[in-house]
């Protein structure tokens, strides 16, 4: 029997209430007995265990990622940092300096350290008025300059427009706000030689919390919103929580120390946050209605694999209520933050996907 003509009946079956094809054909399929699901009075579900397998609709070169880098997150000694970049990221910065001519610059603006990037065949006349600032991910506590390098020079490079990557103070040393203090000090000092509605920002993980905080901390501060914002592998918040946790984490994209919270956007923040308040818009935008619908069109991206997806999700439907103009792009079968390795097709199609929203969405005047 084909596979076709099996799932069709196996459709079927299900919908018309008779016996399924293992039992009507149970000479090409035997009958299996499905594990038990047990779901509780408050709705909470036990899972048996079970096998997953990879998302077919994958690209070759996707699937050897996801599997090498599922061991990766296994291996305490390639999750360390060496000089701020993750011994498992060396290999993709390497690879992003074989094929992208950049240049780098080491400098301050606002009395606040950055590496300005600008590719070597200079920025297109479409973009000499514009440019991007960039939020590094990390958790707030590292990845710098591993994460800031690996979210700049693609963007950088394919889009011909120069990124500003911020160098924001982190955990532990530092606490909440210093990261927006930083970012809004860069901000206005690139105003004096900017257009807000030429000046895009966007992060990954930690940054694009970071992105959205940035916006809410300059509303407060009476501060203009920039041209358009990219929130990627985050949500507006200023936690990660969902239905995703319990995804994400026992496919091995993270480890989580048992036991998990019942709720993890109400356990305790990141060391960064801690003493704030998790329902402060400064900390988390998504929380504010009114804050979030003063946000520029924004650009999310995630995967079904990543922590993230929920809180992306959901943002996604607050900004869409807020009436803001936002996209989001899901990516099947990807994990967080997956196009730091931009040799995969799939990370090839999502910075596509970045340069053509800020090219959109930036005046250009």
């Amino acid at each position: 029997m084909s596979n076709q003509r099996f799932i069709l009946q196996l459709l079927c079956s299900a919908l018309l209430g008779i016996p399924s094809p293992s039992t009507v054909f149970g000479q090409d399929r035997p009958a299996v007995e499905p594990s038990k699901v047990v779901v509780q009075a408050d709705g909470t579900v036990e899972v048996p265990a079970q096998t997953v397998p990879m998302s077919p609709f994958l690209s070759a070169e996707a699937k050897a990622y996801v599997t090498q880098h599922l061991k990766d997150m296994q291996d305490p000694e390639i999750l360390k940092q060496d000089a701020g970049v993750p011994r498992f990221m060396k290999g993709y910065l390497a690879r992003d300096y074989e094929l992208f001519a950049v240049e780098k610059k080491d400098q301050k603006v606002g009395g606040v350290h950055v590496y300005v990037y600008t590719p070597k065949s200079g920025v297109s006349a479409r973009n000499k008025n514009r440019l991007l600032i960039n939020l590094h991910g990390g958790g707030f506590s590292g990845c710098w300059p591993g994460c800031a390098e690996l979210e700049s020079i693609p963007i950088s490079a394919l889009g011909q427009i120069e990124v500003v990557s911020v160098d924001y103070r982190q955990g532990p040393d530092n606490k909440f706000p210093a990261a927006s203090e930083d970012v809004a000090a860069v901000y206005q000092e690139l105003l004096k030689t900017h257009k807000p509605q030429n000046i895009g920002i966007y992060g990954c993980s930690a940054g694009g919390m970071q992105t959205a905080m940035s916006v809410a901390w300059f509303q407060a501060h009476n501060l203009p919103a920039p041209g358009a914002i990219g929130i990627f592998c985050a949500g507006a918040g200023g936690a990660f929580g969902g239905d995703a946790l319990y995804t994400a984490w026992p496919l091995g994209e993270a480890r989580l120390a048992p036991p998990m919270p019942p709720r993890p956007s109400d356990g305790p923040p990141l060391g960064y946050f801690s003493g704030t308040n998790p329902k402060d818009p400064l900390v988390s935008p998504v929380s504010s209605p009114d804050v979030l619908a003063k946000f520029p069109p924004t650009l999310m991206i995630t995967g079904t694999r990543g922590f993230e997806l929920s809180g992306a999700i959901y943002s996604h439907e607050q900004l869409v209520k807020a009436g803001v103009e936002t996209e989001l792009h899901v990516w099947e079968g990807l994990f967080h933050g997956f196009f730091y390795n931009v040799d995969v097709p799939e990370s090839k199609d999502a910075l596509n996907v970045i340069v053509k929203f800020f090219d959109r969405r930036l005046d250009g005047k």
